[in-house]
């Protein structure tokens, strides 16, 4: 406990002393410039983190594992809009719901058995109305059966770093050796902003299922904040009694955008209120500063044996880091690495760099540049001509 004490305030004092936060991967304590537990005293957990880099910015027990009640659903969706990226479904496509699936019950959009809806009805069940039943209707319709589909979605944990973390269920109702932590869920909540789409749907303050039949479901989103809170799109509330009120949430502003959760907390208006808090404290002391934007040239690369004998690697995305405001950013600096000696084949999306970003001798963040193209051996005919062709300077 002293150990975890002396880490804490150490890392506040750095953080106060850096203009830029250290990166998300190598944060233990709290660098918000806050003590433990100011900006969400009332939870039993908190973390708040800029979604784009990761950078942690504040965090209280952000490992603690603890019951995450519908939260969970936010794997769910994370798993449904995986598959559709892939092509494995279609928002069209049409989910038939079993009996198992209509026998939830809690917070619900009252599926009948053998009722179907779209994929897409389905994810605005979920995302807005905080559906178990269309949780496991999608569940099943991507894996065959619940216990498939939370096989999936331990498998991603996993992929996706998250140790605090043990699915049972797809939905969160109350389970035993069910568990995760509010730095698990900001992984995931981190992954599922990655589908841009799905904001439409986590975002959304009203909507309706079965619109144009005569059992109309006004679907109202569980998160207030989508409505109260300027920017605010998402993501996904929770409540059992043993989880108390637990919410995480996403919020965009000035091309910033966080991701806030809170577990535990005793009530929603207190739970809403902490949540606000560490979105008010992160727009006002902090921003981005740009790297690269998207498509501007980082570098060429040359390929030995390389059917094209050269690469032209641009951004293909905002190379960005956090920075306190009103900062200087003089002595923020970047460096590029390239593979030496790269050699055909070359896949893409291979590893072939790197992008670190420096606050004097500091690391900052480091971004891994990965190949926009495949790059095949070159065939011997084209290795010759290539050849004779530098030795007598013709191209």
């Amino acid at each position: 406990m002293k150990k975890a004490l002396i880490a804490g305030l150490f890392a506040f004092v750095v953080g106060w002393s850096s203009a830029a936060v250290p990166s998300y991967a190598e944060e233990n304590g709290n660098t918000g410039g806050s003590s433990q537990g100011e900006l969400a005293p009332s939870a039993r957990s908190a973390i708040l983190l800029d979604a784009d880099t990761g950078t942690i910015i504040y965090e209280k027990n952000s490992h603690d594992k603890l019951p995450p009640a519908s939260i969970t659903k936010i794997m769910t969706m994370l798993l449904t809009m995986e598959a559709i990226d892939e092509g494995r479904l279609k928002l069209t496509d049409k989910v038939r719901t079993s009996e198992y699936a209509a026998s939830m019950g809690g917070s619900q959009i009252f599926l009948e058995p053998g009722e179907e809806m779209t994929v897409e009805e389905m994810l605005k069940g979920i995302a807005m109305a905080s559906g178990n039943d269309a949780s496991v209707a999608m569940a099943e319709k991507i894996a065959g059966t619940e216990e498939a589909f939370v096989k999936l979605m331990n498998e991603k944990a996993a992929e996706l770093g998250m140790k605090d973390t043990h699915f049972v269920n797809c939905n969160g109702l109350p389970a035993d050796n069910h568990y995760t932590s509010a730095h698990d869920i900001a992984l995931m909540s981190r992954e599922l902003l990655k589908y841009e789409g799905i904001t439409k749907y986590t975002g959304a303050y009203q909507d309706y299922l079965r619109k144009d039949t005569p059992k109309p479901f006004w679907l109202v989103n569980t998160n207030k904040l989508v409505r109260f809170y300027t920017g605010a799109d998402g993501l996904k509330t929770g409540y059992t009694s043993e989880a108390k009120f637990c919410l995480s949430a996403t919020a965009k502003r000035d091309g910033l955008r966080t991701i806030a959760v809170v577990m535990g907390a005793p009530d929603t208006k207190t739970r809403n209120n902490e949540v606000s808090r560490l979105f008010d404290y992160a727009f006002s002391q902090y921003a981005m500063h740009s790297i690269y934007k998207p498509g501007e040239v980082l570098g060429v690369l040359k390929v030995q044996k390389g059917s094209v004998p050269e690469i032209t690697i641009q951004a293909d995305k905002e190379y960005n880091v956090l920075v306190k405001k009103n900062a200087k950013t003089e002595d923020i600096r970047h460096e590029l690495q390239w593979t030496e000696g790269l050699k055909a084949p070359v896949a893409a999306g291979q590893v072939i760099g790197k992008l670190s970003v420096y606050q004097g001798d500091a690391l900052v963040k480091e971004f891994e540049l990965t190949s926009p193209v495949e790059v095949k051996k070159a065939g011997f005919w084209k290795l010759f001509k290539r050849t004779t062709g530098k030795l007598f300077h013709v191209d």
